[in-house]
């Protein structure tokens, strides 16, 4: 798998730097992708109803996990979900007809009890960048769960405060890392935006972050210094 970064500009040296510094595994190999799903495109429309998703395997799960469903996937409207990160929960709205195959695979995991005691490995806590990213039950940056999926963009994306999208390694490489966005942030539009949460999210994600980061990675975020493990993820 590899590693699920968030491309982190550095705005003071013009530079793009990645965010952990964890070997990624070996990639699949040809026969593992041939077991894939078929080759439509993420959110494409399917004739018996609802979008058709393809869900590639791409080296080895943190977590074993079943691929989530690919036809038939809910494409419209909204679903709900709490995330409980430690003694808070942070409830967020899912945008399943803008980002069918990404919500779909974000409940699958849920479901499977794949986030679970799960610690939020990176904190960047600016300048212009103030995000908080999990997902990984490695804690390394270089987890994910097996698969790999294409982004779900307008072109026309912004990450402010409230925002939930995914972390990615470059075009087509989603899995199971994303961020919460707790001020304001500048980004280009290269991250799937599958969610947000309200005032009272945010706020528990900022006082995460008002805690402070270790500056662990070479771009100068961090491992987050208050305590920040998902103990579950359930639907509404």
């Amino acid at each position: 798998m590899r590693k699920a970064i968030l491309i982190l500009p550095l705005l003071l040296a013009g530079a793009l730097l990645v965010a952990c510094t964890a070997a990624p595994s070996a990639p699949a190999t040809s026969s593992a992708r041939a077991e894939s799903a078929s080759a439509s495109a993420p959110g494409a429309t399917d004739a018996a109803g609802g979008a058709t998703c393809t869900y590639t395997a791409d080296g080895q799960a943190a977590r074993p996990v079943a691929l989530p469903p690919q036809a038939g996937v809910p494409d419209s409207g909204t679903a709900v979900a709490s995330i409980a990160l430690g003694a808070a929960t942070v409830r967020v709205t899912l945008d399943r007809a803008a980002t069918p195959c990404t919500v779909n695979s974000f409940l699958s995991l849920a479901r499977q009890g794949f986030y679970d005691g799960t610690a939020c490995h990176r904190l960047v806590d600016g300048p212009g960048l103030f995000v908080l990213q999990c997902g990984d039950p490695t804690g390394t940056g270089s987890g994910g769960p097996g698969y790999a999926f294409d982004d779900e963009l307008t072109g026309s994306e912004t990450y402010p405060a409230g925002t939930l999208a995914m972390a990615n390694a470059g075009p087509g490489t989603n899995g199971s890392q994303f961020f919460f966005v707790y001020a304001d942030s500048q980004l280009p539009p290269n991250y799937t935006v599958f969610g947000h949460t309200d005032a009272a999210g945010v706020a528990v994600v900022a006082s995460i972050a008002a805690g402070g980061q270790d500056r662990a990675y070479p771009d100068g975020s961090g491992r987050p210094v208050e305590p920040a493990t998902i103990v579950g993820v359930t639907e509404g």
